[in-house]
């Protein structure tokens, strides 16, 4: 009898923990929905927050039809870093032109120099590449570098350069691999911060180089962003690095299109291959500084681009 009620009590107990058991998993999977539905939310909102319709360019004039990211179609984009401040439109001072294509699993990256002289799209005369944005925003920006590389670019995405540290530290910093010391920045890998990132990507007197150690310093933070963002440490600290976002970036890129390049492209930013501009010279027309082209560099970089966007 009393081994019958011990038995009674063993399994009466075994059931409690069993309940216990089950409702601690539903309530941890209740948990795991309910920051799964509110990280959706925010990520459906920073969309919103960035998405800016470029007026009247839907798409590329190179382009017989729209880019079908379900297709794994490449696509090219065009990355504005513009120093705006208050009571200033800005310019353009980062442009970099960004293929991706899923198929091949990569990526090619290349900085147009600011100061490349060029047709304005839209003004009818000559300039300076950046001032496309001061005239016209980002349209103007979009179909001037585009005349000039020969490449549709089909999405673009503008930063505030100023704010951009923000978006740096709410990424935790980044590590990038320094060619030349400078200014309290030593040679060899180094982490920085938000402030420390922009003074890195702006310094160009001291370089060698000049603009073109800038370009790639500017693509190096790029890629250190991008790579920070998809870590675990940033996925857990996605608010910060959300509203960072939503402050100071916009793109005519929409929430669709954002899910489809993440679930199809995802491969192709792993291997990045950088492009260069560096065959050009430097001349003065008129008293002001312009950089012109190497024709010949141009169509080869042009044909690389359009290579890799499988056009004919």
């Amino acid at each position: 009898m009393i081994n019958g009620r011990k038995q009674k009590r063993a399994k009466k107990k075994g059931m409690t923990w069993k309940k216990w058991l089950l409702l601690i998993i539903g309530i941890f999977v209740l948990a795991i929905g309910a920051l799964i539905a509110k990280v959706y939310i925010d990520i459906k909102r920073t969309a919103s927050d960035i998405h800016e319709i470029i007026p009247e360019r839907p798409k590329s004039d190179m382009r017989d039809s729209e880019i079908a990211f379900g297709n794994q179609d490449p696509f090219s984009i065009l990355l504005l870093g513009v120093d705006a401040r208050e009571g200033d439109g800005g310019r353009s001072d980062t442009m970099i032109v960004m293929t991706l294509n899923p198929k091949k699993d990569s990526s090619m990256m290349v900085s147009i120099p600011r100061d490349t002289l060029t047709e304005i799209v839209g003004q009818g005369n000559e300039d300076k590449l950046n001032h496309a944005y001061a005239f016209g925003g980002v349209k103007m920006a979009l179909d001037s570098a585009e005349n000039l590389m020969n490449i549709p670019l089909d999405y673009a995405v503008q930063v505030n350069m100023e704010s951009f540290k923000e978006i740096v530290d709410a990424v935790g910093g980044v590590d990038v691999n320094n060619s030349i010391a400078f200014d309290g920045f030593s040679e060899g890998n180094i982490h920085l911060n938000g402030e420390d990132a922009l003074a890195y990507v702006r310094m160009r007197k001291q370089d060698p180089r000049g603009d073109f150690g800038r370009q790639d310093r500017q693509k190096q933070i790029v890629q250190a962003v991008m790579k920070e963002g998809a870590s675990v440490s940033s996925i857990m600290n996605y608010k910060d690095i959300f509203d960072s976002i939503s402050a100071n970036v916009r793109t005519n890129l929409d929430f669709d299109d954002m899910v489809d390049i993440q679930k199809n492209y995802r491969g192709a930013v792993k291997d990045v291959q950088q492009l260069y501009f560096e065959r050009g010279e430097g001349q003065m027309i008129n008293g002001v500084w312009y950089y012109i082209m190497n024709d010949e560099e141009l169509n080869e970089v042009s044909t690389q681009l359009r290579e890799h966007l499988e056009l004919d």
